[in-house]
């Protein structure tokens, strides 16, 4: 399926970035019998039901043509939201810095949820600062790492 994804990403990234918007993410799967091809968009401005509208719009008779996906699916086009889901090395990359939440497969000190600072990350670990102490992750064990939005300022 990540085969999918990037062709789909490459085509129609130029489309999304014309429009004026960044492809955030794409992905494509299965929940119980149907498929689904969401598709992430952002912009420094926010994202609204016109936005995803347009989008689909413009991407929806291209993909129809690209005929990568040949099982039938929904397409959803929708914001990335606040709190960010990292899934790519690109995503990781953004948020050096800045402060993510992470969910565990397999706990580490008995606790299978972390919140700190994003201080370095590779194909195999991440490093994050938790208060005054840094602890190393391999990625693997991750189940769910997204940004945090701070909803006080």
């Amino acid at each position: 399926m990540a085969n999918i994804e990037e062709k789909v990403e490459k085509l129609i990234q130029p489309i999304i970035t014309n429009l004026g918007y960044v492809l955030y993410d794409v992905i494509y799967e299965k929940e119980a019998k149907d498929y689904y091809l969401r598709v992430f968009i952002d912009s420094e401005k926010g994202i609204d039901l016109n936005d995803c509208e347009k989008v689909n719009d413009a991407i929806t008779d291209i993909l129809d043509e690209a005929d990568y996906i040949k099982d039938a699916y929904f397409l959803e086009v929708s914001s990335c939201g606040l709190e960010k889901v990292l899934r790519k090395d690109s995503h990781y990359k953004e948020q050096i810095g800045n402060e993510i939440e992470l969910k565990l497969f397999k706990g580490l000190d008995k606790k299978k949820s972390y919140k700190g600072i994003l201080k370095k990350f590779d194909k195999e670990k991440l490093t994050l600062q938790v208060e005054k102490k840094e602890i190393e992750i391999e990625r693997k064990n991750i189940s769910q790492a997204k940004t945090v939005y701070n909803w006080e300022e």
